[in-house]
């Protein structure tokens, strides 16, 4: 078992499922250990692909509890655009399967009716079908809340129904993770309950951010507990502000696409016990370098050719906790006159430093560096 699990890449499932369902068959001895790992990410994107799920991890099988146990991670796409859709009942049937699911990663996809019944001829052909929304019936949420309790739920809703987010979180208390994209989703009523989640880590992605409203309720169990907080979109300089002002003295990982003008940099200024900042533009504002908390562990900006680097490279001199540097180069970076001497600074420190051309795989390298670093 350790010799399989050592080559297990949670970075990339399908080659996990190469490799095990291989070694599945090497011998008898293989066979249970490889099943097991086979299972531990699980995607089901079809009705019939979770039919097949559930017959193989049924309970009424020594085998199938087997393998139902070994699962920590499901990928789960609801679209009943599509031919053989994987519905709601089945998807909630399948998580119940699991009883050490940890992570759930959920698309959703659908139009509301009222959408549907206003386009025709005029849509364009790049358009997705206009469908039912995806909001869960009152059974499959109580289905839900007889599974397992989930602590990490991802949720990319690209349906129009903006009160899902709201009916997952009141099925999973045990939420500590929260990462969401789509749909802005809005509060459940005008006086919504308190929400009993304390999440320690949440990531935003919207074009169109939640109201402040929204996310001061979202969190209002979370003041001591939030930890990592990473916004794929610029906020609003009011919702930064509340951030810092409400989660500041606990923050310790913050990624923004910028700093939100000098205003966000004060907000920034006032989070203390950051031991990571990840900022993707090229401007590095000196008063924020300058102040930077001493447990700060991994720096990571953009730079262009003419961002100032001089108060990056004296802040990597003095500080004692540094140890990763990550940069993103932005186009004319490689001239950057100053870029030689933050190279100089993190060699002679031994301060890690990690320079990419790619944006994702600069936000991937932050988000490693600090667990690898803890």
């Amino acid at each position: 078992m350790t010799i399989l699990e050592s080559a297990y890449d949670d970075a990339d499932p399908l080659t996990n499922a190469h490799l095990y369902a291989a070694c599945a068959l090497v011998c008898r001895a293989w066979s249970v250990p490889a099943q097991k790992l086979l299972f531990r990410h699980v995607a089901l994107r079809s009705g019939p692909a979770c039919a097949a799920f559930a017959l193989a991890v049924d309970p009424a099988t020594p085998r199938g509890r087997m393998l139902g146990a070994a699962v920590r991670t499901m990928r789960a796409t609801l679209d009943p655009s599509q031919p053989y859709a994987l519905g709601q009942r089945a998807f909630a049937r399948a998580v119940t399967l699991c009883p050490n699911l940890d992570t759930l990663s959920l698309a959703l996809y659908g139009r509301d009716s009222a959408s549907a019944a206003g386009t025709g001829a005029d849509s364009g052909p790049a358009e997705r079908p206009k469908v039912p929304a995806s909001c869960f019936s009152e059974r499959t949420l109580a289905l839900l809340r007889s599974g397992p309790r989930i602590r990490a739920l991802q949720l990319n809703n690209w349906s129009d129904d903006a009160a899902v987010l709201a009916q997952l979180l009141g099925v999973w208390p045990s939420l500590a993770s929260l990462a969401i994209a789509g749909t802005p989703p809005q509060l459940p009523g005008s006086s919504p309950a308190p929400l009993p989640c304390t999440l320690a880590e949440l990531s935003m992605n919207f074009q169109t951010q939640p109201s402040l409203e929204f996310v001061k309720w979202l969190l209002q169990n979370s003041k001591a507990s939030l930890r990592t907080l990473e916004f794929a979109r610029e906020p609003s300089l009011d919702m930064l502000e509340h951030l810092a002002a409400d989660h500041g003295a606990t923050l310790q990982s913050l990624a923004l696409p910028t700093y939100c003008g000098h205003d966000g940099v004060a907000a920034l200024r006032t989070c203390r016990a950051l031991r990571e900042l990840r900022v993707e533009n090229a401007w590095v504002p000196p008063a924020l370098v300058n102040a930077l908390p001493g447990k700060m562990e991994h720096l990571a900006f953009g730079i262009d050719d003419t961002t100032a680097l001089a108060p990056v490279v004296s802040a990597i001199k003095r500080s004692a906790a540094l140890k990763a540097v990550t940069v993103h180069m932005w186009r004319g970076g490689e001239q950057n006159p100053k870029v030689n001497a933050v190279k100089i600074a993190c060699a002679r420190l031994g301060v890690e430093l990690r320079i990419t051309k790619d944006v994702r795989d600069f936000r991937a390298i932050s988000r490693a560096v600090l667990d690898a670093s803890s």
